[in-house]
């Protein structure tokens, strides 16, 4: 099952995180300490101002050890919550609650940093008609939930893998001989998106001669920016990168880009302080 993300299988991922947590033995301390009929309930909560994500996976987690497990949700993904915020609350069997519960909580604790960090940006950049972008700087085998925590946070996907668009850098160009050979040959492919990455002016126009059809200014300062945005003149859609942080992000935006993509969003983002609170029925 998907729980409503496009390319994410839950199921599987519910039952490898939990593989990997409980070995071949399985929760020891649990099953010593905890009586097999006894039940808690719960209230997971968030100690920090967040933007939720990944709730129904955590749901998901605790469902997959009880099936008759109840749960309220209290919040759902996207929603901006204040510190002290219940987001679900659970009543089940204790046992797999707790063996659940640290699964469960890493989850949705990685996600919603990720959806809060990447709010901040968003907002940053509010009134400016820039649009945030993230990268494919993402853990390895999580790219479609930290991608997923992005969305919720209100950015827009760029690229969710090396199939969807072609995206020249430097080195493609270096070694296929300059800016125009290395657009024509994507374009001779059959490429339909062309993705053009340029640190100089002077290479705008043999790339959108070639074909380009998109242009990633990297590592520009504002003022070569302003000029790239005006050379451009929304011929093709433009996007700042590189070295963007919260301190620069307005700045860059207000020189007219279309888009800013920031791979701090998922590669730097700490996890939201989120917790489960556990008591007897």
């Amino acid at each position: 099952m998907s729980m409503g993300i496009a390319g994410f299988d839950t199921e599987a991922f519910v039952r490898a995180t939990l593989a990997e947590d409980l070995g071949d033995a399985g929760d020891i301390t649990s099953a010593a300490v905890i009586p097999a009929d006894a039940r808690f309930h719960g209230v997971m909560d968030s100690r920090d101002a967040i933007v939720v994500a990944g709730l129904d996976i955590a749901a998901a987690f605790f469902r997959s050890l009880d099936a008759g497990v109840e749960i309220e949700m209290l919040a759902k993904d996207g929603d901006r919550v204040a510190a002290g915020t219940d987001l679900m609350r659970l009543s089940g069997l204790a046992r797999a609650m707790l063996t659940a519960e640290r699964s469960a909580l890493n989850t949705v604790q990685h996600l919603s940093g990720i959806a809060t960090l990447t709010r901040r940006y968003v907002d940053a950049i509010a009134g400016t008609g820039a649009i945030l972008l993230d990268t494919r700087k993402t853990i390895p085998g999580l790219r479609v939930l930290e991608k997923y925590a992005t969305r919720m946070g209100g950015a827009q996907n760029h690229r969710m893998g090396l199939w969807d668009a072609a995206m020249i850098k430097d080195n493609h160009v270096a070694v296929a001989g300059g800016v125009g050979e290395a657009v024509r040959r994507a374009k001779d492919a059959g490429i339909a998106s062309i993705i053009l990455e340029v640190d100089r002016v002077d290479q705008i126009e043999p790339g959108l001669a070639a074909g380009a059809t998109h242009l990633l200014l990297d590592n520009m300062n504002v003022t070569d920016l302003r000029a790239a945005v005006a050379l451009v003149a929304g011929r093709v859609p433009t996007e700042a990168s590189g070295g963007v942080n919260l301190d620069t992000i307005r700045g860059i935006a207000e020189t007219g880009v279309t888009y800013v993509s920031v791979g701090r969003i998922t590669q730097s983002a700490p996890a939201a302080d989120i917790g489960l609170d556990l008591a007897s029925a």
